[in-house]
C-alpha cells in the first residue's frame, strides 16, 4: 500500500506562528473523507522539546532532523526576525535533503533560511516585496524576483508574504495531489483555489472611482467563469463591462495584479484540470468545455504552464469519473465557497 504523503515542517525558535498554522491546516487536517488524500504531517527540529514563537506561543516537535530523509516534501516557515540564524544542523539537512531531490519550500521569510543554507545561491528566490532588499544586501549570490507571488528553481520554491504562502502550499498541494485536492482544501479554508505564482503580490492602486467599475469587474469574471467554453476575447469582456478595450485591461489588471488573458488562461487551464480529474471526456470534449478551441491547443498550454500533457494529468490524478453532464461552471473559477 503506498504510505501517505509525507510533509514535515521544520521548526527553530523565531519561525512564525502564522505560518506554522498554515502548514498545519493544509497538511495537518484528515479530509480523506471529502477525497483528499491522506497526508501525514510531523513538526521536526534539532530535538523534541518546546519550540518558542512569539506572542508566548510554542510548537512541539514530534520528530527529530532525521526524519527529513523519509520526507516528500520539506516546508520552512518564515520568521519573526528574518535575519535569525537556523541551527547548524538544520542547515545541514537542508543541504542534504536537496541533494537527494527532496522538494522544499519556504513561506516568505524562509527564504533567509534557505539563503543561509547555500541553497539559494544562484537561483531564482522570492521573498515578501518588504524583504526584497534585505534578501538582496545580505545575500547577494541569491537572484531575487522583485515581483511574484511564488517561484520554483531547482526543486526549491519561495513565496512572498503571508497570504502567498497559503498560495504555495495550495498550488504544492496541486501539483502533487492535483487540482480537486488543492480545491477541497481551500473551500475547508475559505480562500481561493488558484492563484498564479506570476501574478504581482503587491497591487499598488487607488481605490475605485466608483463601485460601479469593482462590480463590474467582478461581473465581468463570473460571466467568463460561466462561458469559458465559448470564445471571449478582451473585446467581449470589455463589452460585458461596459468600457473600452484598453480601459478595461488597465482596470483588471490594476484589480486582480494579472492581464485579462493570463486569468482568462488560467482559469481555462483550471477547468480542464478539474475535467481531466472528474470525468471520462474525451480530450477533444475537454478543450472544447474549457474554451481551448483545440486538444492541440490545451496540450501546448499545459505542456507550458504545468510541464505535462493532459493526459499523463489525467493518468495521475483522475478519479472516479462523474455524470459527463455535469455543468462546467463547476469545474472552473477561483471563488473561495465553503462547503
Amino acid at each position: 500500500m503506498e504510505h501517505a504523503y509525507r510533509v514535515a515542517l521544520v521548526a527553530f525558535p523565531g519561525v512564525r506562528a502564522f505560518d506554522v498554522s498554515v502548514i498545519t491546516e493544509v497538511w495537518g487536517a484528515d479530509r480523506t473523507d471529502r477525497g483528499v488524500p491522506a497526508f501525514d504531517l510531523h513538526r521536526v527540529a534539532t530535538d523534541t522539546t518546546p519550540v518558542p514563537m512569539r506572542g508566548g506561543l510554542t510548537l512541539l516537535p514530534d520528530r527529530t532532523l532525521g526524519w527529513l530523509h523519509r520526507a516528500d516534501l520539506i516546508v520552512i516557515p518564515g520568521l519573526d526576525d528574518h535575519l535569525t540564524p537556523a541551527p547548524t544542523p538544520v542547515l545541514d539537512a537542508l543541504r542534504r535533503a536537496h541533494a537527494r531531490g527532496t522538494t522544499i519550500a519556504a513561506l516568505c521569510g524562509g527564504a533567509f533560511t534557505l539563503a543561509q543554507a547555500g541553497l539559494l545561491d544562484g537561483r531564482r528566490a522570492i521573498t515578501h516585496w518588504n524583504l526584497v532588499d534585505l534578501l538582496r544586501a545580505h545575500h547577494p549570490h541569491v537572484s531575487v524576483v522583485p515581483d511574484a507571488l511564488y517561484i520554483e528553481d531547482d526543486n526549491i520554491w519561495t513565496a512572498a508574504g503571508t497570504a502567498a504562502g497559503i498560495d504555495l502550499c495550495l498550488h504544492l498541494v496541486r501539483t502533487a495531489q492535483g487540482a480537486e485536492a488543492a480545491a477541497t482544501i481551500a473551500r475547508s479554508m475559505v480562500t481561493a483555489p488558484f492563484r498564479t505564482g506570476t501574478q504581482a503580490q503587491f497591487i499598488e492602486h487607488p481605490t475605485p472611482h466608483t463601485d460601479r467599475d469593482a462590480d463590474a469587474l467582478a461581473a465581468v469574471r463570473e460571466h467568463a467563469l460561466r462561458h469559458l467554453h465559448e470564445p471571449l476575447t478582451i473585446a467581449d469582456l470589455a463589452a460585458q463591462a461596459g468600457m473600452s478595450a484598453r480601459s478595461f485591461a488597465r482596470h483588471f489588471t490594476a484589480a486582480t495584479g494579472t492581464t485579462p488573458l493570463r486569468w482568462l488562461l488560467d482559469q481555462r487551464i483550471a477547468a480542464a484540470q478539474k475535467l481531466l480529474e472528474r470525468t471520462d471526456l474525451p480530450m477533444p470534449e475537454v478543450a472544447r468545455r474549457a474554451g481551448f478551441g483545440s486538444e492541440v491547443t490545451m496540450r501546448q498550454h499545459f505542456a507550458s504552464r504545468l510541464a505535462t500533457s493532459p493526459r499523463a494529468y489525467r493518468a495521475a490524478f483522475s478519479t472516479a469519473p462523474i455524470s459527463a453532464a455535469e455543468p462546467l461552471s463547476d469545474t472552473a473559477g477561483s471563488s473561495p465557497i465553503a462547503r
